[in-house]
């Protein structure tokens, strides 16, 4: 499953989380994704521990999702936060590209769906319209369309993860077209975003860090895989630094 598919899986869970449960990232996101995936690997060795202590299975299941989710919302942030000037330029830059890929997936679509009239219709109506706005609609329209017929796309050999490549084009490029045109109320709502699914893997990657914890207290090879490592690394630098520092001052 690729993490544009975890992102549409997660995100009515993430977007119904209460507004009270929302945490801001507390360390970088991308490094509390790694951690997160590295949980992940480790917790599976002691799933049946895990599971003897109380924590659902499911919990440890997910957590990849999870983190793939947050993977994409945190890069659709990074990828909002533009100038007006930067996101023209980065429009300029990758529109051409999205363009000839709408032009190709539509142009594949007639030819795949040729011998079935409802389907054909379809491709016709998302080809109507034309500007930026349009081709953004148009890409996610057409993934969606793509998704839910592959047979025919399937017989002629049709790479259908090019459906997911496009999907994912569409929302990252809603987000600079939007900061291209200036539309500084995006900013707030991508970042809401982004921390919702944060706080949506961070959950799952607290429950089974504690429960970790308690069922490994006594067992340093397993703990360790159950700790902060983030926060501890930092934690170990700066005091550290704050050593140095001392014994260069004295």
């Amino acid at each position: 499953m690729s993490d544009q598919q975890d992102y549409d899986l997660c995100y009515d869970a993430f977007m119904a989380l209460p507004d009270e449960e929302v945490q801001a990232p507390e360390i970088p996101v991308d490094a509390a994704v790694q951690e997160s995936e590295n949980l992940y690997f480790w917790s599976l060795a002691d799933k049946a521990e895990l599971m003897a202590a109380g924590l659902p299975e499911t919990t440890i299941d997910t957590l990849t999702v999870r983190s793939g989710a947050c993977r994409v919302a945190e890069a659709l942030w990074k990828s909002e936060r533009f100038t007006p000037q930067e996101a023209q330029k980065e429009w300029a830059e990758r529109s051409p590209a999205a363009y000839e890929l709408r032009d190709r997936i539509q142009h594949t679509f007639r030819y795949a769906y040729r011998n079935n009239e409802l389907l054909l219709g379809r491709v016709s109506a998302i080809a109507e319209g034309s500007g930026d706005a349009d081709l953004i609609q148009d890409l996610s329209d057409l993934a969606a369309l793509g998704k839910k017929n592959p047979e025919p796309l399937q017989q002629i050999n049709f790479d259908v993860a090019t459906l997911d490549f496009a999907s994912s084009e569409a929302d990252e490029l809603a987000v600079i077209l939007a900061q291209a045109n200036g539309e500084k109320e995006i900013d707030n709502a991508v970042k809401i975003t982004r921390d919702r699914a944060y706080t949506y893997m961070k959950q799952a990657a607290d429950e089974i860090k504690n429960c970790g914890r308690y069922v490994f207290w006594k067992n340093e090879a397993r703990l360790k895989g159950y700790r902060n490592i983030y926060r501890n690394k930092t934690y170990k630098k700066n005091n550290s630094d704050n050593n140095n520092n001392t014994e260069t001052v004295e």
